[in-house]
């Protein structure tokens, strides 16, 4: 019958429920993990003074478009950051042992807003221009 149609074939009351039950734990999951990772990537990053924006790959497209229309004394300071951690590499040596009151705000944000402007925009594009390859 169509009652127990919708009951066993997740489409019903329970099968909607159910979903609800396993995306809530896999979101808080995944929320837990995120946490743990960014915490010992943290801790990574501050052993060089770096941030995160510090390690995206500048030869992709977006983030090369991006770093060149960003602030210069935001290029400036990424630049010293990444030199002072060559430094501190090639020295086997922590920021701390050098700066250890130094405040580190390891996942601000200055060109990402950029670079997600970037991937929508060229999204946009390639969806508008789809029926050309086509």
């Amino acid at each position: 019958s169509r009652l127990q149609r919708n009951t066993f074939d997740g489409v019903g009351k329970r099968g909607t429920t159910m979903a609800a039950i396993v995306r809530t734990v896999g979101d808080k999951l995944m929320g837990t993990a995120a946490r743990l990772y960014q915490n010992a990537l943290g801790s990574q990053l501050a052993q060089y003074g770096l941030r995160y924006e510090d390690l995206l790959n500048e030869e992709e497209k977006e983030v090369k478009e991006a770093l060149s229309l960003a602030d210069p004394d935001v290029l400036t300071a990424r630049n010293r950051r990444l030199k002072r951690a060559i430094d501190l590499s090639y020295k086997k040596k922590s920021l701390q042992d050098y700066a250890p009151d130094m405040e580190l705000d390891l996942f601000k944000k200055e060109i990402y807003a950029d670079i997600e402007k970037i991937r929508a925009r060229d999204n946009e594009y390639a969806q508008l221009n789809a029926h050309k390859g086509a």
